[in-house]
This record gives C-alpha cells, sequence and structure tokens, in this order.
C-alpha cells in the first residue's frame, strides 16, 4: 500500500463555513461578466441580472457542482499519452503560462520569439516529466498578435504529441484553434467526443471576468473541451488581506466560473482554479516567492479536491528571483511542496518561471524537471506493506551481514529516485569533470534536447494540411 503524503491548513469543519461564506458573495454581491452574450445566457436560466453584474442561487451553483465531472480523459494525439485527470496518478505537469521574456546564459534576458516557443515544445515532448505541451511558456512576440494563435498550435501539433494546454482565446481565434486539432486528428466533430486541449482562464479580480474570459470560457464549454479557471487575486491589493478571505473570495470566483461553464454545457469538464498570491505591500505589486501564496491557495485546494471532489489546478512553481540561482531554486521548491503536498490535480506556472512569471528560463525548465521528481516523489510516500517492515530480512541479516547483496536489494533498488541533472559525483570526481554546476549542466542538457529533437512529429501530407488551414484563415 502506498501512502500519500497530504497537507491541510483547514479542517472539514472549515469546508461549509467556505462554502457558505462563497454563496453569501454570490447572492448578495454578485459577479461582474463584462459580455453580454454571457448576461443573456444568465437570464436565460433565472438568474438575477442587474446591469453587468449577476447574482448567484444556492440551487444555481450546487446545480452546476453536481454536473462538473470529477475526473476525465485528457486525450494526446498519441493514445498512449492520455492522461486521467482527477485521479491520483494522473497529475498534470505542463507548460507555464504568460511569460513575455526568454532567458539563457547565453544570450540573457530578451523578448520570446516563435523559435524559442518551438524549443520549449521538443523539450516538452523529449521530457519523461512534462505530460502535457503547448500552453505559452513565452509569447512570440516576431508574430503579429492576430494570428499568434495559428503560429503557436501550429508549433505544438508540429512537435509534440501530447495533450495540449491552450491558453485565453476569444472570439474565431478559438474555432480556428478546434479546427487545426480536428485536421490533425483526421476527424471533423471529434472535439464532442474527445477533450484534446485545455484552456487557462483568468478571474477579474475582485468578482469580475472580462469579455475574453467570457469568450472562452463559451466556447471551449460549447466544444466540451477543458475550462482551467485561474482565479489569480492579490491580498491587500484585489483581495481581502487575511488567506482565508482571499481564499473565499477566490472560491467565489471559481464557482462562478464553474456555473458558466455548466450552463453553456452540463457534464463539460472544468478545472477547480487556486492561483491567488499575497500582494507586496511595500510596492503594491505581485509577489510569487512568499510562503504565504500556499496559505492563500491550499485552502482552496482542499475545498476543490474534497469539499467539491472537482480535479484542482495550483500555480506552485514560480519564483521572484530574475535568475536561476539559490533563491530561484528555494521559491520554486517551496510553492511546488505546498501545491503537491496538498493534492493538486494539474501543477501550473511550475516550468522554468522567473520574475514573478515575466521570464522563463531554459536551464530551469531542465532543473525544474528533477525538482518536481523530487517532490512527486516525496508525495508518493512509502510502502507500508508487512513485507516493507523487512522484520525476517533483519533478523536473517543479523549483526555482521550485509544487505549489499541480498535478493531483496536487488529486487527493489531500481526503484531508488535518482537525479536527473544534480551531481551526485566525490569532490575529486566532480574537479575532474570540470567543477560545472548544475546551472552550466543545464544549459548543456537543454542544447543536447534540441540538438537531437526530431523536424517534427507529423507527417509530410498533416503538414501540409495545416498550413494550408492557416493561409486561408489569414487570408479572411
Amino acid at each position: 500500500m502506498r501512502k500519500k503524503a497530504r497537507l491541510q491548513l483547514i479542517t472539514e469543519e472549515d469546508y461549509p463555513r467556505i462554502h457558505e461564506a462563497s454563496l453569501k458573495v454570490l447572492e448578495q454581491t454578485g459577479i461582474i461578466f463584462h459580455h453580454q452574450e454571457t448576461l443573456d445566457l444568465f437570464k436565460k436560466h433565472g438568474a438575477k441580472v442587474n446591469g453587468n453584474i449577476v447574482y448567484f442561487s444556492r440551487e444555481m451553483v450546487e446545480g452546476a457542482l453536481r454536473t462538473a465531472p470529477n475526473t476525465f480523459k485528457f486525450c494526446g494525439r498519441n493514445g498512449s499519452k492520455s492522461l486521467m485527470v482527477g485521479q491520483e496518478q494522473d497529475v498534470v505537469i505542463g507548460a507555464n503560462v504568460g511569460p513575455v521574456f526568454v532567458q539563457d546564459t547565453d544570450k540573457g534576458q530578451r523578448r520570446g520569439k516563435l523559435e524559442d516557443y518551438s524549443n520549449f515544445q521538443k523539450i516538452f515532448q523529449a521530457s519523461n516529466v512534462f505530460n502535457v505541451s503547448g500552453s505559452n511558456p513565452i509569447d512570440p512576440s516576431d508574430v503579429d498578435a492576430t494570428y499568434q494563435h495559428l503560429y503557436m498550435m501550429y508549433e505544438a501539433i508540429k512537435h509534440t504529441d501530447k495533450p495540449l494546454s491552450g491558453w485565453t482565446i476569444a472570439g474565431n481565434q478559438v474555432q480556428e484553434v478546434f479546427d487545426m486539432i480536428e485536421i490533425t486528428m483526421g476527424k471533423k466533430g471529434i472535439l464532442q467526443d474527445n477533450v484534446y486541449i485545455a484552456s487557462l482562464v483568468d478571474s477579474l479580480s475582485p468578482l469580475a471576468w472580462s469579455s475574453e474570459s467570457c469568450e472562452t470560457i463559451i466556447n471551449f464549454a460549447k466544444n466540451r473541451q477543458v475550462v482551467c479557471l485561474a482565479p489569480a487575486s492579490m491580498t491587500g491589493i484585489t483581495a481581502p488581506i487575511t488567506p482565508l478571505g482571499a481564499s473565499v473570495m477566490q472560491n467565489s470566483e471559481t464557482l462562478s466560473g464553474i456555473v458558466l461553464t455548466q450552463l453553456v454545457n452540463p457534464g463539460c469538464p472544468v478545472i477547480y482554479g487556486a492561483c491567488s498570491s499575497p500582494g507586496n505591500m511595500r510596492k503594491c505589486s505581485f509577489v510569487a516567492g512568499s510562503p504565504q501564496m500556499m496559505l492563500i491557495n491550499i485552502p482552496n485546494v482542499q475545498m476543490g479536491t474534497k469539499f467539491y471532489k472537482l480535479p484542482v489546478r495550483n500555480m506552485c512553481g514560480p519564483s521572484d528571483s530574475k535568475q536561476v540561482d539559490i533563491q530561484a531554486g528555494i521559491e520554486t521548491t517551496q510553492n511546488l511542496m505546498g501545491g503537491v503536498l496538498s493534492g493538486v490535480d494539474w501543477l501550473g506556472s511550475t516550468v522554468g518561471i522567473l520574475q514573478s512569471v515575466l521570464t522563463t528560463s531554459f536551464e530551469k525548465v531542465i532543473i525544474d524537471q528533477e525538482t518536481i521528481s523530487r517532490v512527486m516523489c516525496i508525495r508518493d510516500g512509502i510502502d507500508t506493506s508487512d513485507e516493507a517492515l523487512s522484520v525476517d530480512l533483519i533478523n536473517e541479516v543479523g549483526h555482521t551481514g550485509t544487505y549489499l547483496q541480498h535478493p531483496s536489494t536487488f529486487k527493489h533498488f531500481k526503484n531508488n529516485w535518482l537525479p536527473s541533472i544534480s551531481n551526485w559525483d566525490s569532490y575529486e570526481e566532480w574537479k575532474e569533470k570540470g567543477s560545472e554546476d548544475i546551472v552550466v549542466n543545464a544549459n548543456k542538457k537543454f542544447k543536447e534536447i534540441l540538438a537531437n529533437a526530431p523536424e517534427m512529429l507529423i507527417d509530410s501530407e498533416l503538414d501540409k494540411d495545416l498550413k494550408a488551414y492557416m493561409k486561408k484563415a489569414m487570408e479572411k
């Protein structure tokens, strides 16, 4: 039996307190939606709407919670890489969302380009830790924003065969992304019965959703693709300064997004989000490296997994450091430990993050794979079976024997965790090999991955079809 480690900050008695407090906010203060179609939809389903404020009844909220699935299959183009989201064994680990800068030790920090985006997809594909690709780990500044979604989806399809994470996409752009997936899978309408892409959607704290976010939720829900809700408030700035108050507000925003998703398409997969942070009160700004970040989010992780029984995403790997240094390691590990040990199903903004989610570092993407695998190893706990007690083994070996050549050691030694980038050599061996630190090794590793990556993972006919579709879409 595997004993799962769990970190809890609130008790079961607190779950209904947070739920009832959230319902009170939803019923009395309501949520602003800056989108007419969304307001019309709520009116159609009997919600009280005053201007652009929607007031939620208990029945509407709890009805949506009943139809939202607690698990779903997240399909990859390669079926063997599909995931069962919401089941403990399949934790989604994928690309971060939103950085505008890219960084490595050779060129320093710079605006990201499409080539960088493509290279990140190749690294995600080669990884045995990251199981989801796509997303927007870097904003490609050399591509017209009007067509970024086409180029980014093309590069993701071209270089990966894992499930895909998307991003907030408005208007006709959503359908164009879906069209490209259907072209890739060779079947029109395949998205109605299979989940191939997720979209991260931020709220507009406090207590609001933007027009773009509403459009993304509606379009993804209509096509039965994953809606990842991501309230991202800052305590003392866009949320109450107390962690529990911020958790209530974050929960209220998330519940409102769940209701919208389920009104559009009951049964559509939705991810409960926990992505808020403490405000830096000295500068009135966002901060990602404070341990209080997890004190805000862990109660919501518990609410999502234990009380609502929904898959939960948490932003649990960012750092405020400007370079790959000790600060970056401390903050990322701290946030990862809090998120993973509290039971998240989807690790968000975990990969390569620096500068408060403004920068993605190639070296840190490599290092973070090992950091994640370390934390997941701790999460998995230990074998607590009678055999694992090893009483007979201890008595057999006794006082002067050795376990080194014992059959039990040969049976299990390959289960021991090993590093992918850290150095375990002796000091003399390390010196002899050039005294290189982990960042230097990570720099070499990402270059090696890119040098060995295939030109593309799709055949020439599919490549031709995708390019033809992109050309047609850009001529509209």
